[in-house]
């Protein structure tokens, strides 16, 4: 399926998010009409005026509507995605704390992805594009912390010490393939790793909030917690080239590029770029980190990553999608650039 075949709008969950934008301004640019869905349609404008900057025609914002829906709320959901040819649904939570009840993450995440599927269906949809998450597919199982992890991986929601998150995002994508399953439907998944690089404005995701933080100095240590990651430019190209691609229907396609990065390789690359700033790089004994998070809920939340390396197999994207991966400590500091030069760290 190409843009010379679809028969409409390409139906975008979640267009405020920050993956979402960039997949707006991509589909823009390659000429397809895009319906975006907000909570509010206050944030229509904010939308507009993130891609507006990079579109190679200034008239493609002609061919982008945006609707108010809610995830937790049926209402309008079949309505807006009559005549759509696809669905990218994006949209869902990712906290950078952990709530103390984790069916506040995980329901929104498995209902929401529910209703979409089922708007979708009932529109007429059958081309599903899901972005899930690496977390859906490497906790749960050592084997994961000793090589690299696959689209065959699979994260055991009852592992001990899972955060509601990681559960959230393997159970919404388990709910995805049932459906899709069941009701017939092209589904193909995609799981980034840890998204990073500059956003198209300052409404951004956790993942940037983790710069805000190091550029800020608000650790005195670094705790050796790290990630397999992306660029956000290449999630997003990711997910435009399996919708177009009909070979990765019924896959899942991680979005990994080679460089598994600790929260002080983010730092280095920080103070090399910045050296004017008091980025701390010195890392934190893990007893330290495990005192500290007794006080700060964000480092609490990633306990169960310390000092684990777990990497994830992006050749797939690679291989079946062309996709040539931007090496990520680029895009570390292009983020703590489009940062700095706003004032906002």
């Amino acid at each position: 399926m190409n843009q010379a075949t679809m028969n409409g709008p390409i139906f975008v969950t979640g267009a405020t998010g920050y993956i979402a934008k960039y997949i707006v301004l991509k589909l823009l640019n390659r000429g397809y009409h895009v319906r975006g869905s907000a909570r509010s349609l206050g944030r229509a404008q904010e939308i507009r005026d993130a891609v507006a900057p990079h579109l190679t025609d200034p008239s493609a914002l002609d061919r982008l509507d945006i609707v108010a829906l809610d995830l937790s709320k049926d209402d309008g959901w079949h309505a807006a995605m009559e005549g759509c040819a696809a669905l990218l649904h994006t949209a869902s939570p990712f906290p950078i704390t952990q709530p103390k009840n984790p069916e506040e993450t995980i329901r929104p995440a498995v209902d929401g992805t529910l209703r979409a599927l089922n708007a979708a269906k009932a529109a007429g949809i059958k081309r599903v594009v899901l972005t899930s998450s690496t977390v859906a597919v490497s906790y749960g199982s050592e084997a994961t912390t000793q090589r690299k992890a696959t689209e065959e991986d699979w994260t055991d929601t009852e592992a001990p010490n899972l955060t509601p998150y990681a559960k959230s995002k393997t159970l919404a994508e388990r709910a995805a393939w049932d459906f899709a399953e069941t009701n017939g439907l092209d589904l193909t998944a995609i799981n980034p790793s840890f998204v990073i690089g500059p956003p198209l404005d300052a409404n951004y995701g956790t993942s940037i909030e983790v710069i805000e933080r190091i550029l800020a100095a608000k650790d005195p240590m670094v705790p050796q917690i790290g990630f397999a990651t992306v660029d956000v430019e290449d999630i997003a190209e990711i997910h435009i080239r399996a919708l177009e691609t009909d070979a990765t229907i019924g896959l899942r396609v991680i979005g990994a590029c080679e460089r598994f990065m600790w929260f002080q390789d983010m730092a280095h690359a920080i103070k090399v770029a910045f050296p004017e700033r008091r980025s701390v790089t010195r890392l934190a004994p893990a007893m330290i980190v495990r005192l500290l998070a007794l006080f700060d809920p964000a480092i609490r939340g990633v306990l169960p990553d310390l000092g684990r390396k777990r990497e994830a197999d992006g050749s797939r994207a690679r291989e079946l999608l062309g996709i040539e991966y931007r090496d990520t400590k680029e895009s570390v500091v292009d983020a703590a650039r489009f940062l700095i030069d706003r004032g906002l760290a």
